[in-house]
């Protein structure tokens, strides 16, 4: 059988999930535990709108941390680590003993050091001028 490559600007949505579930029972037969379980905290103001969270999920014994954020009008009153701190313990409860997570040098590299988050990785000019920062803790 010969096969070709076809480049696809605009791929449907259910032409990808043909990729997503091939590549996923390729892994059931190397892994049998594929479960995620999303983990998701929010920050609110008085009036119950969004004004920061942090969002990610756990399996295999790990949280991804996918996203981080606080408003500009709650930064510097200690909400950010007030929210890893929940996701991480929120993690151990889960079974997690490790975090990992990834930011660019211009966000929190700096705020991800000092709570206790070791770099592993970098990758240089990802965006130009700027690094893209891969970090990890392990949780005790």
């Amino acid at each position: 059988m010969t096969y070709r490559i076809t480049p696809e600007d605009d791929a449907k949505p259910e032409d990808i999930e043909i990729l997503i579930d091939g590549l996923k029972s390729f892994n059931r037969a190397k892994i049998s535990d594929q479960r995620r379980e999303e983990l998701t905290f929010f920050l609110r103001d008085a009036e119950g709108s969004i004004v920061g969270g942090v969002h990610g999920n756990n399996g295999w014994g790990w949280l991804y941390i996918r996203i981080l954020w606080v408003s500009e009008t709650a930064r510097g009153s200690g909400y950010g680590t007030a929210l890893m701190q929940k996701a991480e313990r929120e993690a151990l409860n889960r079974g997690c003993r490790n975090i990992y997570l990834d930011t660019f040098s211009f966000q929190a590299v700096d705020f991800y050091l000092k709570l206790g988050y070791t770099i592993y990785g970098e990758l240089e000019d990802f965006p130009p001028g700027h690094k893209r920062v891969f970090l990890r803790k392990t949780l005790s």
